[in-house]
C-alpha cells in the first residue's frame, strides 16, 4: 500500500460516504475540466475518473502516491502532474474545476494559488481545517472575517457546505474539517490592481484591532484619512467598502 507523511500534513479521507457527498456536490456543477489536488490514496479519485466527458488530471508531489496511483489506476497515469500545485503552471488552457482534500499545512496558501488562477478556475470543491473553510466563508463583524474573507469573497461565491468528523480520515486530525465550494463570479466589484488590493487589505488586517487611519496612512492622502470609513476597524469593511478605499488609494 503506502505510508503516510505528516510533513506532508498527509491526513486521507476514508468515510465513503464523506467522498461520495462531495463528489455529489461536485457533479451538481457544470465542467469540462478537472483537477484533483492532493489525491493520495485515491479516495476521491476512483469516483472522479469515471465522470464521463470530463478531462480529470491530478496533481501529487508525493513519489510513492505516484507509484500506488499509477499501480492502482494504469488507466490514468499519464494524467499524474508530478509536482506541487503551488508551483507548477496552469495545467489547463482553458477553464477548469478543482477539487481535493487538500493539506491543511498549505490550504490558505492553495486558495491564493486559486485566486490567481481565478480567470481559469471556475469552481472549487475543497476540504479544508473547518476553521480555515470558516474564515473565507464569513461575512463582516464576525471575528473569522479577515484576508480571506474579503480577497476570495472579492471575486468567488462561497459556501460551507458541510462538516467532516474526524474519524473520517486516517490518521484522524486533531482538528475539525469542513467542505467549501467557490463558483467564480468574474470582477463584481471592478477591482482595477489586484495587486494593490492585496496590500490594502494585508496592511489594514495587520492591525486589525486598531482604528484604519493607523495601519493604513502609508497609503492615502492626509484629507482622505479624515473621512469617517478611517475610524472603522478591518473587520467592520465589506468587500465593496474595501474596493472604495482602494480607488482612493495614492
Amino acid at each position: 500500500m503506502y505510508t503516510l507523511k505528516k510533513s506532508l500534513g498527509q491526513h486521507f479521507l476514508k468515510d465513503e460516504s464523506v467522498s461520495q457527498k462531495i463528489v455529489e456536490a461536485l457533479n451538481a456543477l457544470s465542467f469540462s475540466n478537472l483537477l484533483e489536488v492532493g489525491p493520495g490514496g485515491g479516495a476521491l479519485t476512483k469516483y472522479l475518473s469515471c465522470i464521463p466527458g470530463v478531462d480529470f488530471k491530478m496533481v501529487e508531489i508525493d513519489q510513492e502516491k505516484i507509484q500506488y496511483l499509477k499501480q492502482t489506476y494504469p488507466e490514468l497515469s499519464d494524467k499524474i502532474i508530478e509536482g506541487d500545485i503551488l508551483d507548477i503552471e496552469v495545467p489547463f488552457s482553458g477553464k477548469f474545476t478543482l477539487i481535493g482534500n487538500f493539506p491543511y499545512n498549505i490550504s490558505t496558501q492553495i486558495v491564493f494559488k486559486i485566486i490567481d488562477w481565478r480567470e481559469q478556475v471556475e469552481h472549487m470543491i475543497g476540504m479544508f481545517q473547518k476553521e480555515v473553510g470558516l474564515r473565507i466563508c464569513s461575512g463582516p463583524g464576525s471575528k473569522e472575517y479577515g484576508i480571506l474573507s474579503v480577497l476570495t469573497q472579492a471575486y468567488y461565491n462561497v459556501e460551507y457546505l458541510f462538516d467532516v468528523d474526524q474519524e473520517s480520515f486516517n490518521p484522524p486530525p486533531k482538528v475539525k474539517s469542513g467542505v467549501i465550494k467557490f463558483e467564480y463570479a468574474g470582477n463584481p466589484y471592478n477591482i482595477s490592481s489586484h495587486r494593490k488590493f492585496m496590500v490594502l487589505i494585508k496592511a489594514a488586517f495587520g492591525q486589525r484591532r486598531k482604528q484604519l487611519r493607523n495601519p493604513l496612512k502609508p497609503y492615502f492622502k492626509p484629507e482622505i484619512l479624515q473621512e469617517a470609513i478611517f475610524t472603522k476597524r478591518a473587520e467592520q469593511l465589506s468587500v465593496a467598502d474595501f474596493v472604495e478605499l482602494l480607488n482612493k488609494m495614492n
